[in-house]
């Protein structure tokens, strides 16, 4: 059996160590955590197309996220992170490796399951709200919930809706919120079932910069408050320094990461792989 998975700080010792440490295969249906690891990568590769059209979208990333942290991950465009963030999520598949959710490997599920495990663990804030239009802020936020048949925990949907400020909106419908109000929502959707992860893909892109910096402080607090594990893709680094991390990609691979950055930080390290 494979050794447990590798802490943070030992992921950045080495972005691709000779013998790497993987987190154990125990595929697992329900939500119990027994290591610190919030998701992870070994030997991770993913190609499109054949022949002449072959893309190379990611070369053999090895990479662990912790439990309970926010991370952000950053490169150029076409450096690979939207499609890290993809597989690691169970959006997209490896071509070849392993991922992990937790101490669950995802890599070799089915659809059916892979669909059962993105809806029961897993949080998801895009750049577009995708909230349902005709549904109320309530309504969207518990959607998920009520296709997966389940109940609302009162006291934690109290807790999460108070702690982004929605108690007064959720009555509304979208068009009657404001586009930091809806995305709130979206944060709130993402919550409401307690995932394992949440991934984040340019959450704040159509947010003007006051109203982005509002909904990155939630999610820092969701981290740092609720111990959510978040992963977020994003090009901005103003946006990359409110997370705990930052795990840089260039050409499909893993390049360096900062820890605790401030945005001149992040701006320097992009400079340098030309982003």
């Amino acid at each position: 059996m494979p050794n447990p998975p590798v802490s943070a700080d030992a992921a950045a010792s080495s972005m691709h160590p000779s013998n790497p440490q993987s987190p154990p295969p125990t595929p697992s249906a329900d939500k119990q955590q027994t290591s610190t690891t919030a998701s992870a990568a070994r030997g991770l590769s993913k190609t499109y197309g054949k022949g002449d059209t072959k893309v190379h979208a990611l070369h053999d990333v090895d990479v662990t996220f912790d439990r309970g942290k926010f991370t952000a991950i950053m490169g150029p465009s076409g450096s690979g992170k939207s499609t890290l963030m993809h597989c690691l999520a169970g959006l997209d598949s490896a071509t070849s490796g392993q991922i992990w959710l937790g101490d669950t490997e995802i890599t070799g599920l089915n659809d059916k399951q892979l669909t059962r495990l993105r809806r029961d663990r897993v949080g998801f804030v895009f750049q577009a709200f995708n909230l349902v239009p005709t549904l109320t802020a309530e309504q969207n936020m518990t959607l998920p919930i009520s296709l997966a048949n389940g109940t609302v925990d009162t006291q934690w949907f109290n807790h999460v809706t108070q702690t982004l400020g929605l108690e007064d909106r959720l009555a509304h419908r979208p068009h009657e919120l404001s586009g930091g109000q809806q995305q709130r929502v979206a944060v709130a959707r993402a919550l409401l079932t307690r995932p394992d992860v949440i991934f984040g893909d340019e959450p704040t892109g159509n947010l003007d910069s006051k109203v982005g910096a509002e909904v990155l402080s939630m999610l820092r607090r969701s981290s740092a408050e609720m111990g959510q594990s978040i992963i977020m893709v994003t090009h901005d680094p103003i946006a990359a320094s409110y997370a705990d991390r930052v795990v840089l990609m260039n050409d499909g691979a893993l390049v360096g990461e900062l820890n605790e950055p401030g945005s001149e930080d992040i701006l320097a390290a992009l400079a340098k792989l030309g982003g």
